[in-house]
């Protein structure tokens, strides 16, 4: 939901719930959003430390299968300038 920046100052508590319940609440300032409130249920899923890529790829299913890594000998294509 969008709310003005004087109705959400009035409705703090309101504002809260709904971003408890509804999900994230925009405030606006002269028709531009400013701000968003959300829970901060929503607020640790964004800032919780998420694993290393290195992690990632050694808990990959994929960790046992074999790639061709070497690189070829051609030079390439030829092309004009």
């Amino acid at each position: 939901m969008h709310w003005q920046l004087q109705e959400a100052k009035n409705k703090l508590s309101q504002v809260i719930h709904e971003a408890q319940t509804t999900g994230p609440q925009t405030i606006t300032v002269r028709g531009k959003e400013t701000a968003v409130v959300i829970s901060a249920a929503d607020y640790q899923k964004l800032t919780d430390k998420k694993d290393s890529l290195l992690k990632f790829f050694q808990e990959s299913p994929l960790t046992d299968v074999e790639l061709d890594l070497t690189r070829s000998k051609e030079s390439g294509r030829d092309i004009e300038l």
